[in-house]
């Protein structure tokens, strides 16, 4: 029975998310079309994962857990981010909201995951990037979601 319990505890403290598993190696990626670009984490979102909406790539982890989605889109209406957001029409429950004249940034849960939404405005288009990755993982995600949001850049 002892032997169980040590083995289990080995197999617990062995477990860590796939955010902190490794140090973190970061890529910039741009979409040329539009002058975005952001840095990301690309041994985290290992997988390309289709096209989102507008120009850009989206990516995944490579359990599937995690997803990050770099897009832009021409602002044709020449929408401000309150504008954009509210035409959008955000869920009820944001858990963080933050609007500039210059981009808006959200936040919540859905089901176990937490969603993020980032979106810069300039040069005509609306740069975004979007993460969805495990709740139960948000305090380790902090800093990446941190890093990407602030590297998002659009000409």
């Amino acid at each position: 029975m002892m032997l169980v319990l040590r083995t289990l505890g080995f197999v617990l403290a062995g477990w860590v998310s796939i955010v902190s598993a490794q140090p973190a190696r970061w890529t910039t990626y741009t979409i040329p079309e539009t002058g975005t670009s952001v840095e990301f984490p690309s041994s985290i979102f290992t997988e390309e994962a289709g096209r989102p909406d507008g120009h850009g790539e989206r990516f995944k982890s490579a359990d599937g857990r995690a997803t990050l989605s770099i897009q832009a889109a021409p602002n044709v209406s020449h929408d401000s981010p309150a504008a954009f957001l509210a035409k959008n029409n955000p869920p009820a429950h944001i858990q963080y909201k933050r609007v500039t004249p210059r981009f808006f940034a959200v936040s919540s849960y859905k089901d176990d995951k937490v969603w993020y939404d980032r979106c810069n405005f300039s040069g005509g288009f609306i740069h975004c990037v979007l993460l969805h990755y495990p709740a139960s993982e948000e305090r380790e995600w902090d800093d990446i979601v941190t890093r990407i949001s602030l590297s998002l850049r659009g000409d």
